[in-house]
């Protein structure tokens, strides 16, 4: 005979709370995925037709406003090399050591990338008291290169190693506290600024294979990343007291 078994009150509100508890983790499973799609659409349409997305090169500063003079007698600030990937270098023209190297190692760089209209060279000269304009001029005309994309700058020593220092990061600035008349800047390395200002990558060797071989890839990321809307604190926007 068949008795009538009673199931404990305890058993049938585990079994209860199981069921919610399944049913609330699908839904919160269904949530976390939906989300997750929408938040990945939303990424998408926000940087779509953009760079943002890409990894970046590393920013280690920015070009502060500046004006000195070219080869040609003509006023070069920080305006001409808006929206152009520029590779900065520091030389002297009657430099018989380490500067000859420099612009071979330049020289390459020129050639693989003198076609392309934003891409710019801007050497300034370490000794202004004797690259004069007309000297720079005839340095240029020595190298063969079109000064519209190969610059060569001069202007107060000051103002050249002030910018070496604290833009282009090409020598210690813990060197200002010396007389500007007893400083002299002999470095061997090539700096990168992007199209919007920045100090991009890192600072060059001009000396090492695969410094340069770096340099050459890091211009072509550059070359491809797109101007933005403002550039660094209005460096470009701001001309030199």
């Amino acid at each position: 005979m068949l008795q009538n078994v009673k199931i404990p009150l305890w058993s049938t509100n585990n079994r209860n709370f199981e069921a919610n508890s399944n049913r609330m983790s699908k839904k919160l499973a269904i949530y976390l995925v939906f989300f997750t799609l929408l938040l990945a659409g939303f990424y998408y349409f926000l940087f779509r037709g953009t760079d943002n997305w890409k990894p970046k090169l590393t920013t280690l500063g920015y070009v502060k406003p500046f004006m000195f003079t070219t080869q040609n007698g003509k006023s070069f600030t920080n305006q001409d090399m808006r929206g152009k990937v520029t590779v900065v270098q520091y030389f002297f023209t009657t430099c018989r050591g380490i500067c000859p190297r420099m612009h071979e190692s330049m020289r390459t760089i020129y050639e693989a990338n003198k076609s392309n209209p934003d891409f710019l060279i801007v050497a300034h000269t370490c000794n202004p008291e004797t690259d004069s304009v007309a000297r720079l001029k005839k340095y240029a005309d020595s190298l063969q290169i079109d000064t519209k994309k190969w610059v060569l700058l001069t202007g107060r020593k000051d103002s050249l190693y002030q910018m070496a220092r604290s833009s282009y990061l090409l020598d210690d600035p813990k060197n200002n506290v010396e007389k500007i008349e007893d400083q002299f800047i002999h470095t061997q390395f090539f700096a990168l600024v992007d199209r919007n200002g920045k100090l991009r990558g890192q600072v060059y060797d001009a000396l090492k294979q695969t410094d340069l071989q770096q340099l050459q890839i890091d211009i072509k990321k550059l070359l491809a990343e797109s101007v933005s809307g403002t550039f660094v604190n209005g460096v470009f926007t701001n001309n030199p007291q």
